[in-house]
């Protein structure tokens, strides 16, 4: 007979009233960034500058980017279901997603309209640019103001502050085009500043979309792939082996695992104090607070992965 015992242990913080000031903040950079939207789209229009008409698409794309950030961190605050056991964490990743796949587009699209403005360059009415640029600037600076310290350990956020910075850089490149232009009367620097913008949106596009896959994927958190964490708890002195162990992570900062636990026969701890030891260390160096642990004192015969070096077979 196998000695069977569960431990659900379920440890979540309380970050109802954080999500809730999150909302709060998100809520303020939808109105700003619209504001710069109606601002670029009626200067450019008058200008006739295609750096402000550029950023002004883009500008529109991160009003509707912090609208589905936005509806993600209202749902991860709903609670959870029968039929959605985890809630939904798993939204604030798929925003993510959207919002990467997105931005690469959008950097696609000012590769693409720079290298049509460098082939022909156009004459730009520079001082109702250059004061449309500035204000954008400011409307963006406040945003990631608002914003910032919020990104850490939220992809989600990440991804929305990403399309700030892509903004707020937007209106530095067209600050800097427009004075090169009135001093110079060099137009293809309008051109030449989008390419760089394009860059860097699309440099950090593809890291958010990247990690995005890799928890859609079901893949284990970068900091805890299985053996590693198998050979951690096999350190442990009742430990003797541990299988079938499945790690995955719901949300970019939320990890769950299950795994078999191959008891030591002769420990004189009880289970509900090995169970105890096991998550505390799971907890502490590896962040996995959710945890449905099984403990044996014989690897059961279906034993998948033995992932410790095993003494039996």
């Amino acid at each position: 007979m196998h000695n069977h015992s569960h431990d659900h242990h379920h440890h979540h913080d309380d970050g109802h009233s954080h999500q809730t000031h999150l909302q709060k903040k998100f809520k303020f950079a939808v109105i700003i960034t619209f504001c710069v939207f109606l601002g670029e789209l009626i200067g450019g229009i008058w200008s006739g500058s295609l750096a402000l008409l550029s950023d002004a698409a883009h500008v529109m794309s991160d009003v509707l980017s912090l609208l589905i950030s936005w509806f993600a961190i209202y749902l991860s605050t709903r609670p959870a279901t029968s039929s959605r056991t985890y809630g939904y964490h798993r939204t604030e990743v798929f925003a993510a997603f959207v919002n990467g796949v997105s931005l690469i587009a959008i950097s696609g699209w000012i590769f693409y309209k720079a290298y049509q403005r460098y082939t022909s360059p156009t004459e730009i009415k520079v001082t109702g640019m250059f004061i449309v640029a500035c204000l954008g600037f400011v409307g963006n600076l406040i945003i990631l103001w608002k914003l910032h310290g919020e990104s850490h350990g939220n992809l989600n956020v990440r991804s929305a502050m990403l399309h700030v910075i892509g903004d707020t850089l937007s209106s530095v490149a067209v600050v800097v085009g427009g004075a090169i232009i009135f001093w110079t009367g060099w137009y293809p620097i309008d051109a030449l500043l989008s390419f760089l913008i394009g860059g860097i949106i699309l440099f950090g596009a593809v890291n958010v979309t990247r990690e995005a896959v890799h928890i859609l994927l079901e893949n284990s958190p970068r900091n805890a792939d299985a053996y590693t964490v198998a050979t951690h708890l096999c350190g442990l002195d009742p430990v003797k082996d541990v299988h079938d162990m499945h790690i995955w992570s719901l949300c970019s900062n939320y990890s769950a695992l299950s795994a078999h636990v191959v008891v030591d026969e002769n420990t004189t701890l009880a289970s509900d104090r090995i169970l105890e030891e096991i998550n505390a260390e799971l907890q502490t160096h590896f962040g996995i607070s959710h945890t449905t642990l099984q403990l044996e004192q014989i690897a059961c015969a279906q034993a998948g992965n033995l992932l410790c070096n095993a003494q039996h077979s």
